[in-house]
Protein backbone atom coordinates (compact mmCIF):
# COMPACT_ATOMS: atom_id res chain seq x y z
CA UNK A 1 0.00 0.00 0.00
CA UNK A 2 1.09 3.66 -0.89
CA UNK A 3 0.09 6.49 1.85
CA UNK A 4 0.17 9.79 -0.46
CA UNK A 5 0.27 13.73 1.62
CA UNK A 6 -0.94 16.08 -0.80
CA UNK A 7 -0.90 19.60 0.84
CA UNK A 8 -0.62 23.10 -0.35
CA UNK A 9 -2.25 26.47 0.45
CA UNK A 10 -6.05 26.90 0.65
CA UNK A 11 -7.64 27.20 -2.80
CA UNK A 12 -4.34 25.43 -4.71
CA UNK A 13 -7.03 23.06 -6.15
CA UNK A 14 -5.99 20.11 -3.72
CA UNK A 15 -9.25 18.45 -3.91
CA UNK A 16 -10.20 19.00 -7.54
CA UNK A 17 -6.13 17.26 -8.34
CA UNK A 18 -7.78 14.94 -5.78
CA UNK A 19 -10.57 13.71 -7.34
CA UNK A 20 -8.76 13.06 -10.77
CA UNK A 21 -6.16 11.32 -8.85
CA UNK A 22 -8.79 8.81 -7.73
CA UNK A 23 -10.13 8.48 -11.03
CA UNK A 24 -6.96 8.21 -12.62
CA UNK A 25 -6.25 4.89 -10.24
CA UNK A 26 -9.53 3.54 -10.07
CA UNK A 27 -9.63 3.05 -14.11
CA UNK A 28 -6.39 1.50 -13.75
CA UNK A 29 -7.87 -0.87 -10.91
CA UNK A 30 -6.58 0.44 -7.87
CA UNK A 31 -8.57 0.66 -4.70
CA UNK A 32 -8.36 4.46 -3.15
CA UNK A 33 -9.26 5.87 -0.14
CA UNK A 34 -9.10 9.82 0.52
CA UNK A 35 -9.10 11.66 4.27
CA UNK A 36 -9.86 15.07 3.67
CA UNK A 37 -9.49 17.67 6.38
CA UNK A 38 -10.80 20.71 6.82
CA UNK A 39 -10.94 24.38 8.04
CA UNK A 40 -13.98 24.37 10.46
CA UNK A 41 -16.52 22.08 11.82
CA UNK A 42 -18.44 22.26 8.32
CA UNK A 43 -17.63 19.92 5.70
CA UNK A 44 -17.42 21.01 2.07
CA UNK A 45 -14.64 19.18 0.34
CA UNK A 46 -16.04 15.92 1.56
CA UNK A 47 -19.59 16.69 0.19
CA UNK A 48 -18.42 17.68 -3.52
CA UNK A 49 -16.11 13.91 -3.23
CA UNK A 50 -18.97 12.35 -2.41
CA UNK A 51 -20.90 13.77 -5.00
CA UNK A 52 -18.49 12.58 -7.85
CA UNK A 53 -20.24 9.11 -7.38
CA UNK A 54 -17.38 8.07 -4.75
CA UNK A 55 -18.73 5.72 -1.38
CA UNK A 56 -18.48 8.19 1.49
CA UNK A 57 -17.83 7.18 5.29
CA UNK A 58 -17.74 10.22 7.39
CA UNK A 59 -16.69 10.59 10.84
CA UNK A 60 -16.01 12.96 13.39
CA UNK A 61 -12.62 13.85 14.85
CA UNK A 62 -10.24 16.12 16.08
CA UNK A 63 -7.99 18.28 12.71
CA UNK A 64 -4.87 15.60 11.82
CA UNK A 65 -3.10 18.64 12.25
CA UNK A 66 -3.95 19.21 16.31
CA UNK A 67 -4.54 15.60 17.05
CA UNK A 68 -2.43 13.46 14.72
CA UNK A 69 -1.42 10.83 17.37
CA UNK A 70 -5.02 9.64 17.97
CA UNK A 71 -7.29 10.87 15.12
CA UNK A 72 -4.90 9.91 12.19
CA UNK A 73 -4.03 6.70 13.92
CA UNK A 74 -7.59 5.78 14.22
CA UNK A 75 -8.48 6.98 11.22
CA UNK A 76 -5.94 4.78 9.57
CA UNK A 77 -6.90 1.74 11.15
CA UNK A 78 -10.63 2.11 10.36
CA UNK A 79 -9.69 2.55 6.28
CA UNK A 80 -7.18 -0.70 6.70
CA UNK A 81 -9.97 -2.90 8.50
CA UNK A 82 -12.99 -1.64 6.48
CA UNK A 83 -11.89 -0.43 2.82
CA UNK A 84 -8.62 -2.60 2.80
CA UNK A 85 -7.16 0.16 0.07
CA UNK A 86 -4.84 -0.33 -1.99
CA UNK A 87 -3.51 3.74 -1.77
CA UNK A 88 -4.20 6.18 1.03
CA UNK A 89 -4.49 9.97 -0.31
CA UNK A 90 -4.58 12.30 2.67
CA UNK A 91 -5.32 15.96 1.90
CA UNK A 92 -4.70 18.29 5.31
CA UNK A 93 -6.45 21.74 5.20
CA UNK A 94 -4.36 24.22 3.50
CA UNK A 95 -3.48 26.01 6.95
CA UNK A 96 -1.45 23.04 8.16
CA UNK A 97 1.96 21.75 7.66
CA UNK A 98 1.84 18.77 5.68
CA UNK A 99 5.34 17.49 6.94
CA UNK A 100 3.16 17.05 10.35
CA UNK A 101 0.87 14.58 8.93
CA UNK A 102 3.59 12.88 6.91
CA UNK A 103 5.82 12.61 10.28
CA UNK A 104 3.24 10.98 11.92
CA UNK A 105 2.65 8.53 9.25
CA UNK A 106 6.20 7.26 9.47
CA UNK A 107 5.78 6.86 12.76
CA UNK A 108 2.68 4.91 12.69
CA UNK A 109 5.15 1.61 12.23
CA UNK A 110 2.46 0.36 9.50
CA UNK A 111 5.11 -2.38 8.57
CA UNK A 112 6.99 -3.11 5.61
CA UNK A 113 4.69 -3.07 3.00
CA UNK A 114 3.38 0.00 3.50
CA UNK A 115 5.29 2.49 1.30
CA UNK A 116 5.19 6.82 2.38
CA UNK A 117 4.78 8.67 -1.34
CA UNK A 118 6.87 11.68 -1.73
CA UNK A 119 5.57 14.31 0.02
CA UNK A 120 3.40 16.59 -2.31
CA UNK A 121 3.05 20.31 -2.26
CA UNK A 122 0.51 22.04 -4.86
CA UNK A 123 1.17 25.67 -5.66
CA UNK A 124 -1.38 27.72 -7.71
CA UNK A 125 0.82 29.22 -10.05
CA UNK A 126 -1.84 31.50 -11.23
CA UNK A 127 -1.98 33.48 -7.78
CA UNK A 128 1.92 32.78 -7.21
CA UNK A 129 3.06 36.17 -6.55
CA UNK A 130 -0.29 37.47 -4.03
CA UNK A 131 1.00 34.11 -2.11
CA UNK A 132 4.45 35.57 -1.88
CA UNK A 133 2.89 38.74 -0.82
CA UNK A 134 -0.11 37.79 1.45
CA UNK A 135 1.67 35.12 2.83
CA UNK A 136 4.88 34.63 1.76
CA UNK A 137 6.10 32.48 5.45
CA UNK A 138 3.79 30.21 5.46
CA UNK A 139 3.69 29.41 2.23
CA UNK A 140 7.53 29.56 1.93
CA UNK A 141 7.16 26.50 4.65
CA UNK A 142 4.99 24.04 2.93
CA UNK A 143 7.00 24.80 -0.46
CA UNK A 144 10.77 23.96 1.33
CA UNK A 145 8.90 20.72 2.83
CA UNK A 146 7.75 19.14 -0.09
CA UNK A 147 9.72 16.66 -2.02
CA UNK A 148 7.45 17.37 -5.30
CA UNK A 149 6.39 20.54 -5.61
CA UNK A 150 3.11 20.90 -7.75
CA UNK A 151 2.60 23.91 -9.90
CA UNK A 152 -1.31 24.02 -10.29
CA UNK A 153 -3.51 25.93 -12.55
CA UNK A 154 -1.69 25.83 -15.80
CA UNK A 155 -4.71 26.41 -17.70
CA UNK A 156 -4.91 29.92 -16.59
CA UNK A 157 -1.71 31.08 -16.57
CA UNK A 158 -0.02 33.03 -20.17
CA UNK A 159 2.52 29.79 -21.58
CA UNK A 160 5.41 32.41 -21.63
CA UNK A 161 5.44 33.11 -18.26
CA UNK A 162 5.08 29.21 -17.32
CA UNK A 163 8.72 28.43 -17.59
CA UNK A 164 9.92 31.56 -15.28
CA UNK A 165 7.30 30.70 -12.79
CA UNK A 166 8.68 27.44 -12.88
CA UNK A 167 11.90 28.55 -12.11
CA UNK A 168 11.01 30.79 -9.17
CA UNK A 169 9.75 27.64 -7.81
CA UNK A 170 12.31 25.77 -7.90
CA UNK A 171 14.62 28.19 -6.31
CA UNK A 172 12.49 28.29 -3.68
CA UNK A 173 13.23 24.26 -3.03
CA UNK A 174 16.33 23.51 -5.34
CA UNK A 175 15.95 19.74 -3.75
CA UNK A 176 12.06 19.13 -4.65
CA UNK A 177 10.96 17.35 -8.19
CA UNK A 178 9.21 20.71 -9.99
CA UNK A 179 5.89 19.27 -11.92
CA UNK A 180 3.85 22.03 -14.24
CA UNK A 181 -0.23 20.34 -14.47
CA UNK A 182 -4.02 21.16 -14.09
CA UNK A 183 -6.08 19.29 -11.57
CA UNK A 184 -8.97 19.80 -14.06
CA UNK A 185 -7.34 18.75 -16.95
CA UNK A 186 -6.33 14.52 -16.84
CA UNK A 187 -4.34 14.98 -20.23
CA UNK A 188 -0.69 14.97 -20.43
CA UNK A 189 0.69 17.11 -17.93
CA UNK A 190 -1.53 15.17 -15.28
CA UNK A 191 -0.44 11.84 -16.35
CA UNK A 192 3.17 13.29 -16.30
CA UNK A 193 2.44 14.16 -12.60
CA UNK A 194 0.93 10.71 -11.73
CA UNK A 195 3.99 8.99 -13.03
CA UNK A 196 6.28 10.77 -10.76
CA UNK A 197 3.77 10.93 -7.68
CA UNK A 198 3.85 6.88 -8.02
CA UNK A 199 6.51 5.83 -10.27
CA UNK A 200 6.27 2.13 -9.25
CA UNK A 201 2.37 2.10 -10.01
CA UNK A 202 1.81 -1.12 -11.57
CA UNK A 203 3.69 -3.01 -8.50
CA UNK A 204 1.10 -1.59 -6.47
CA UNK A 205 -1.24 -5.08 -6.45
CA UNK A 206 -4.56 -5.13 -4.52
CA UNK A 207 -4.33 -7.04 -0.84
CA UNK A 208 -0.64 -6.15 -1.23
CA UNK A 209 -1.36 -4.98 2.69
CA UNK A 210 -2.93 -6.49 5.31
CA UNK A 211 -0.90 -5.23 8.05
CA UNK A 212 -2.32 -4.45 11.36
CA UNK A 213 -2.65 -1.10 13.14
CA UNK A 214 -4.48 -1.67 16.09
CA UNK A 215 -5.95 1.34 18.41
CA UNK A 216 -3.79 0.59 21.11
CA UNK A 217 -0.56 0.45 19.96
CA UNK A 218 1.47 3.27 19.94
CA UNK A 219 5.29 3.16 18.90
CA UNK A 220 7.52 0.15 19.66
CA UNK A 221 9.64 0.68 22.39
CA UNK A 222 13.06 0.47 20.14
CA UNK A 223 11.00 3.47 18.40
CA UNK A 224 10.98 7.08 20.11
CA UNK A 225 7.54 8.58 20.39
CA UNK A 226 6.20 10.54 17.74
CA UNK A 227 7.57 14.79 18.04
CA UNK A 228 4.82 16.90 19.46
CA UNK A 229 4.36 19.98 16.84
CA UNK A 230 4.21 22.97 19.30
CA UNK A 231 3.51 25.41 17.18
CA UNK A 232 0.03 26.30 16.36
CA UNK A 233 -0.04 26.02 12.05
CA UNK A 234 -3.59 28.17 12.31
CA UNK A 235 -2.11 30.89 13.85
CA UNK A 236 0.95 30.96 11.63
CA UNK A 237 -0.89 30.82 9.06
CA UNK A 238 -2.31 34.60 9.91
CA UNK A 239 -5.85 33.38 8.30
CA UNK A 240 -8.73 34.34 9.85
CA UNK A 241 -11.55 31.60 9.16
CA UNK A 242 -15.01 30.70 9.98
CA UNK A 243 -17.51 27.74 8.62
CA UNK A 244 -21.22 27.87 9.30
CA UNK A 245 -23.98 25.40 7.61
CA UNK A 246 -28.05 26.86 7.62
CA UNK A 247 -31.51 24.97 6.64
CA UNK A 248 -33.24 26.73 3.82
CA UNK A 249 -36.36 26.72 5.88
CA UNK A 250 -39.01 28.41 2.85
CA UNK A 251 -36.81 28.54 -0.19
CA UNK A 252 -38.22 26.05 -3.17
CA UNK A 253 -35.27 27.50 -5.02
CA UNK A 254 -34.89 26.41 -8.90
CA UNK A 255 -31.29 26.00 -9.83
CA UNK A 256 -31.29 28.97 -11.61
CA UNK A 257 -32.38 31.26 -8.83
CA UNK A 258 -30.06 28.91 -6.21
CA UNK A 259 -27.38 30.45 -8.99
CA UNK A 260 -28.46 33.51 -8.41
CA UNK A 261 -29.05 33.54 -4.92
CA UNK A 262 -25.17 32.46 -4.68
CA UNK A 263 -23.92 34.31 -6.06
CA UNK A 264 -25.35 37.32 -4.69
CA UNK A 265 -24.29 36.05 -1.48
CA UNK A 266 -20.41 35.34 -2.66
CA UNK A 267 -20.35 39.27 -3.59
CA UNK A 268 -21.88 40.41 -0.38
CA UNK A 269 -19.46 38.60 1.63
CA UNK A 270 -16.37 39.09 -0.81
CA UNK A 271 -17.41 43.18 -0.42
CA UNK A 272 -17.04 43.17 2.91
CA UNK A 273 -14.13 40.90 3.24
CA UNK A 274 -12.23 43.66 0.74
CA UNK A 275 -12.85 45.96 3.45
CA UNK A 276 -11.03 43.77 5.91
CA UNK A 277 -8.39 43.14 3.52
CA UNK A 278 -8.33 44.56 -0.01
CA UNK A 279 -5.28 42.18 -1.00
CA UNK A 280 -6.95 38.92 0.12
CA UNK A 281 -5.96 35.07 -0.70
CA UNK A 282 -7.56 32.41 0.79
CA UNK A 283 -10.93 30.42 0.30
CA UNK A 284 -14.26 31.46 0.57
CA UNK A 285 -16.88 28.76 -0.73
CA UNK A 286 -20.34 28.43 -0.50
CA UNK A 287 -22.18 25.22 -1.45
CA UNK A 288 -26.31 25.80 -1.79
CA UNK A 289 -28.28 22.37 -1.82
CA UNK A 290 -31.88 23.19 -3.55
CA UNK A 291 -32.21 19.16 -2.56
CA UNK A 292 -31.83 18.30 -6.40
CA UNK A 293 -28.59 20.00 -7.23
CA UNK A 294 -26.00 21.68 -5.57
CA UNK A 295 -24.79 25.01 -6.76
CA UNK A 296 -20.51 25.72 -5.49
CA UNK A 297 -19.31 28.75 -5.64
CA UNK A 298 -15.43 29.66 -4.89
CA UNK A 299 -13.06 32.56 -4.52
CA UNK A 300 -9.09 32.41 -3.92
CA UNK A 301 -8.43 35.66 -4.00
CA UNK A 302 -9.30 39.07 -3.89
CA UNK A 303 -9.73 39.72 -7.65
CA UNK A 304 -10.99 36.98 -8.84
CA UNK A 305 -14.77 36.38 -9.92
CA UNK A 306 -16.72 33.95 -8.24
CA UNK A 307 -15.97 30.40 -9.81
CA UNK A 308 -19.04 27.59 -10.02
CA UNK A 309 -19.81 24.39 -10.36
CA UNK A 310 -23.54 22.89 -10.36
CA UNK A 311 -23.36 18.98 -9.38
CA UNK A 312 -26.26 16.54 -8.42
CA UNK A 313 -27.41 16.57 -5.06
CA UNK A 314 -27.13 13.37 -2.75
CA UNK A 315 -30.55 11.28 -2.41
CA UNK A 316 -32.56 12.61 -0.16
CA UNK A 317 -30.89 16.06 0.32
CA UNK A 318 -32.80 19.09 2.31
CA UNK A 319 -32.27 22.56 1.65
CA UNK A 320 -28.86 23.38 3.45
CA UNK A 321 -26.46 26.28 2.50
CA UNK A 322 -22.39 25.52 3.50
CA UNK A 323 -20.12 28.29 3.86
CA UNK A 324 -16.11 28.04 4.55
CA UNK A 325 -14.61 31.59 4.71
CA UNK A 326 -10.40 31.71 5.46
CA UNK A 327 -9.02 34.73 4.49
CA UNK A 328 -5.62 35.91 5.06
CA UNK A 329 -4.37 38.58 7.53
CA UNK A 330 -8.00 39.17 8.86
CA UNK A 331 -9.50 38.72 12.46
CA UNK A 332 -11.20 35.12 12.69
CA UNK A 333 -14.33 37.31 14.42
CA UNK A 334 -13.97 39.74 11.76
CA UNK A 335 -14.29 37.37 9.14
CA UNK A 336 -17.48 35.57 11.57
CA UNK A 337 -19.31 39.13 11.42
CA UNK A 338 -18.87 39.44 7.52
CA UNK A 339 -20.01 36.24 6.80
CA UNK A 340 -23.36 36.30 9.12
CA UNK A 341 -24.06 39.55 8.42
CA UNK A 342 -23.87 38.93 4.84
CA UNK A 343 -26.24 35.60 5.25
CA UNK A 344 -28.69 37.62 7.35
CA UNK A 345 -28.68 40.29 4.17
CA UNK A 346 -29.27 38.57 1.43
CA UNK A 347 -31.75 35.72 2.65
CA UNK A 348 -33.98 38.97 4.55
CA UNK A 349 -33.90 40.38 1.20
CA UNK A 350 -34.88 37.68 -0.37
CA UNK A 351 -37.53 36.80 2.27
CA UNK A 352 -36.28 33.15 2.86
CA UNK A 353 -35.59 31.93 5.71
CA UNK A 354 -32.43 30.42 7.30
CA UNK A 355 -31.51 28.48 10.65
CA UNK A 356 -28.19 28.23 11.99
CA UNK A 357 -27.18 24.36 12.11
CA UNK A 358 -25.25 23.29 15.38
CA UNK A 359 -22.55 20.83 14.49
CA UNK A 360 -22.42 17.57 16.24
CA UNK A 361 -19.37 17.68 17.80
CA UNK A 362 -18.86 13.64 19.16
CA UNK A 363 -14.83 13.30 19.42
CA UNK A 364 -13.63 9.85 18.53
CA UNK A 365 -10.43 10.03 19.89
CA UNK A 366 -10.23 11.32 24.25
CA UNK A 367 -10.60 14.26 25.33
CA UNK A 368 -8.13 14.53 27.94
CA UNK A 369 -5.97 13.99 24.24
CA UNK A 370 -4.34 18.50 24.61
CA UNK A 371 -4.68 19.94 21.31
CA UNK A 372 -1.23 20.73 20.06
CA UNK A 373 -2.62 23.26 17.10
CA UNK A 374 -5.41 24.70 18.89
CA UNK A 375 -8.73 24.16 19.76
CA UNK A 376 -10.48 24.19 16.72
CA UNK A 377 -12.94 21.63 15.45
CA UNK A 378 -12.77 19.74 11.78
CA UNK A 379 -14.51 17.36 10.13
CA UNK A 380 -12.75 14.30 8.83
CA UNK A 381 -14.39 12.70 5.62
CA UNK A 382 -13.04 9.51 4.53
CA UNK A 383 -13.75 8.81 1.09
CA UNK A 384 -13.55 5.01 -0.42
CA UNK A 385 -13.31 5.03 -4.53
CA UNK A 386 -14.03 2.29 -6.01
CA UNK A 387 -12.01 0.94 -9.03
CA UNK A 388 -14.36 0.32 -12.14
CA UNK A 389 -13.40 -3.29 -12.05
Amino acid sequence: MQVIVVGGFLGSGKTTTIINMGKYLAERGKKVAIIVNEIGEIGIDGDVIKRFGFDTKEITSGCICCTLKVGLRTTMNLLVKEYKPDIIMIEPTGIAFPHVIRNEVELMNLGEQVKIAPLVTLIDGSRFKHLMKEVKEFAMRQIIDAEILGINKIDLIEPIRLPILEASVQQLNPKAMVVLLSGKDTGESFENFMRIVLPDLEEISKGALRAEITEEAGPSKAEPSAPQETENSIEASRVGSYSAEFAVKNGNLSTEAARELTTELMNTIKVKVLQLNPEFVGHIKLFLDNGSETVKQSVTVYYEEPQEDVIKSKEGAVPTLKILSAVSNVDKEAVKAAVKNSVHEVFERKQIKVNKIEPEHNHEHDHHEEHKHGDHGHVQRISNIKSKN
